[in-house]
């Protein structure tokens, strides 16, 4: 059996011990239904290469419930579809040319740049948002309260004691 079949075959048990089915993780992933069968049987002919292939990894591994980062990982490492890195491609394309490859990767394989990098917040800083929603809120507190007749009628009041 090789690491491949080991992979998938892990996938599958980890799928089936946590009660999903694959039509489940088709309707929650988009991905067709046929193709993660096919995933299964360790039939990767339909699978996409490079970037759709970690996206279909990862959100597997997500619906499934495995940390999809070390999933992806370890499918790019057995498998040609999600290889992130150019250098097997280069060696292959300068053997069949008959030409030897100068190609150099200047990055260790073995570092790991997603997680050595720190995390970094998308959202905005909410302080504009909650000034404006107090502003709102006052407002419409204001106009439901219907605040400014209640003030000329007190005004109103203490000018007619006066007289």
């Amino acid at each position: 059996m090789t690491a491949q079949e080991i992979f998938v075959g892990r996938l599958r048990r980890y799928r089936e011990r946590s009660g999903i089915t694959l039509a489940e993780i088709a309707a929650q992933t988009n991905i067709k239904c046929e193709v993660l069968e096919a995933f299964e049987r360790n039939d990767l002919s339909s699978w996409p290469r490079g970037v759709y292939a970690r996206a279909w990894i990862r959100a597997y591994a997500s619906v499934v419930g495995l940390d999809p980062l070390d999933t992806v990982d370890e499918f790019c490492r057995l498998f040609p579809q999600g290889d992130r890195r150019m250098g097997r491609i280069f060696q292959d394309m300068s053997q069949i040319v008959g030409h030897e490859s100068e190609y150099q990767d200047i990055r260790p394989p073995d570092t790991e740049r997603r997680r050595a990098a720190p995390r970094v917040s998308m959202l905005p800083k909410p302080a504009w948002r909650v000034a404006a929603f107090h502003t709102l809120q006052s407002m419409w507190i204001r106009a439901r309260l219907n605040m400014r007749p209640a003030r000329r009628r007190v005004r109103e009041e203490a000018a007619g004691s006066l007289r």
